[in-house]
């Protein structure tokens, strides 16, 4: 693939992932391993009050073709083929979830050193269909997206956004929900090794002018481990802290309260993750 501005979706990740990567509220373990010729396995259970839930996946990649099939503890497959550079600068995506037939859906990818567009659509009488365009460099993008329901005839979404990345910092902006919301962020990291970070975000509801302000920010403490904490005008007080306890397995615990209702009861959550 050629270096461009990256896809629509990557305006902002950064960010975003330090406001919500990882922040669990629930319990899961995963374990993973891969064999000599290149499969890769994972089993996930997840408890999330008190509903239990597990899927197995198998991942295999065969020159540029990655097959990912997982199965749910309710009997549902999910199956991925992604095709890399089938023509020059492109990627494919067909996935579908058995039993349901109707769930197929399509999705090419297209990257230009200055330029990537995306179409998506779902296989059935009356896809819907998703396209997103980016141009830029990887210094500055800007994007939108629209989704579009073939039988209403009516738009589900438009989004429109620019982002700004820099080796030490990111910022972004983001016009989304048809209009409705505007979301501006900014990442700062705080010393030349990226070990530490803050973030500041402001979204806006026009509909209801409603506005929330979000702060965060994250510090790697010896490489192994990382703290990350987040808080909005709201008062949900976030905190997570990661270890990786043996090479490639970590272990996350996270949560959260209401700093301006105390008499709740408070988030926590545990992830486990172990790849022998």
């Amino acid at each position: 693939m050629v270096s461009g501005p990256g896809l629509f979706s990557d305006i902002g990740k950064r960010s975003r992932d330090l406001l919500t990567k990882d922040f669990v509220t629930d319990q899961k373990f995963t374990l993973s391993s891969s064999t000599d010729s290149g499969v890769d396995f994972t089993s996930t259970a997840i408890k999330k009050g008190g509903l239990s839930t597990g899927d197995i996946a198998v991942k295999y990649k065969y020159k540029n073709t990655l097959v990912d099939v997982k199965v749910d503890s309710e009997s549902n497959i999910f199956t991925t083929f992604t095709i890399t550079d089938l023509f020059p600068s492109t990627k494919a995506i067909v996935s579908v979830k058995l039993p349901d037939y109707n769930s197929g859906k399509l999705e090419l990818q297209y990257f230009h050193d200055h330029a990537t567009f995306t179409t998506a659509a779902v296989l059935n009488k009356s896809p819907a269909i998703d396209v997103s365009a980016t141009i830029g460099t990887p210094a500055i993008a800007f994007g939108a997206e629209a989704g579009y329901d073939t039988t209403s005839g009516n738009f589900t979404k438009y989004t429109a956004g620019i982002g700004v990345t820099k080796p030490e910092s990111s910022a972004s902006i983001i016009l989304g929900d048809k209009g409705d919301t505007i979301r501006a962020s900014y990442l700062h990291h705080l010393d030349l090794w990226k070990k530490s970070a803050a973030v500041g975000e402001i979204t806006r509801r026009f509909s209801t002018n409603e506005n929330t302000f979000t702060v965060g920010g994250s510090y790697v403490i010896d490489g192994l481990t990382v703290v990350k904490a987040k808080l909005n005008n709201h008062g949900k007080l976030g905190a997570l802290l990661q270890h990786e306890v043996i090479q490639k397995s970590l272990i996350t615990i996270a949560g959260e309260i209401d700093t301006k209702a105390l008499e709740k009861t408070p988030k926590f959550g545990l992830a486990l993750a172990l790849k022998p």
